[in-house]
């Protein structure tokens, strides 16, 4: 499946966004390169890395030795909190690590302190300008905390990346970022979530599939960006597997329903 095949979010810029991404939060060493390696192969076109994560160099590895080009995939990778001051060394520090001129997408990876949150989000945004990345966004941040960003640089994150899953759905928490126009991209889909709740289970009979794997659609079919991360080959490829099949309206509801059971 290529790039252009998969559902996307459109962020500023006309970048398309897979829905569907690769996590590597504790994928690091050989494994790691070898499960984002092998994620690429799967057919995953969107990886997630951080500063935090210490592997932007296995994901780089593996993005060079795919034989796909660079333009088919979107690589986010994110700035930890303290390096306020020092925004464009660590940028530029993951740029040589994973071996890309630049980045599709570069968020603050947990909100700064109050008195540096504006100060980083202009260093953020100074970088998009220089085209060291595509987009830019935050990771963590309420969404006072987006409106403070907004109401001081009038420049809207394209994306928030936090903790999401069926137990942790919030309407109006989703509709609030989709109003200022941020996209929701959920992480932790798997450990947020009762994969043996009989909603789930029955779902993914109906369907099929695994609870997994109607967790992920859940996200897709709410256009929220997911990204499950894995090291095992059989689990990631069944993580990908999730576009044969949809969830009707009355699935979907009852899946929103059990973050209120």
């Amino acid at each position: 499946m290529d790039l252009t095949d998969q559902p996307t979010a459109l962020l500023p810029g006309d970048v398309r966004m897979p829905l569907l991404g690769f996590g590597t939060w504790q994928a690091t060493g050989t494994e790691g390169y070898e499960a984002v390696l092998a994620a690429l192969d799967t057919g995953y076109r969107h990886l997630d890395t951080a500063t935090m994560y210490g592997n932007e160099r296995e994901v780089g590895r593996a993005v060079q030795e795919s034989g796909l080009r660079r333009e088919d995939i979107f690589i986010t990778t994110k700035l930890p909190p303290d390096r306020v001051g020092r925004e464009r060394e660590t940028l530029e520090a993951s740029l040589e690590a994973l071996g890309v001129d630049q980045v599709d997408l570069w968020l603050i990876h947990w909100p700064p302190s109050a008195a540096e949150s504006i100060p980083m989000w202009r260093e953020v945004l100074a970088a998009r300008d220089e085209n060291l990345t595509r987009t830019v966004g935050v990771s963590n941040y309420s969404t006072a905390q987006i409106d403070e960003l907004i109401q001081s640089t009038e420049e809207n994150p394209a994306v928030n990346q936090i903790r999401w899953g069926p137990m942790l759905y919030d309407r109006q928490r989703h509709t609030e970022l989709r109003d200022r126009g941020v996209v929701l991209e959920g992480y932790s889909p798997f450990k947020t979530t009762d994969l043996s709740d009989p909603v789930l289970t029955r779902i993914a009979g109906a369907h099929n599939v695994s609870p997994a794997q109607v967790v992920l659609r859940w996200h897709i079919d709410h256009e929220i960006v997911v990204i499950p991360k894995s090291v095992t080959p059989e689990r990631i490829s069944a993580n990908f597997d999730v576009f044969h099949f949809s969830l009707n309206a009355e699935e979907m509801r009852d899946i929103d329903a059990l973050a209120s059971t």
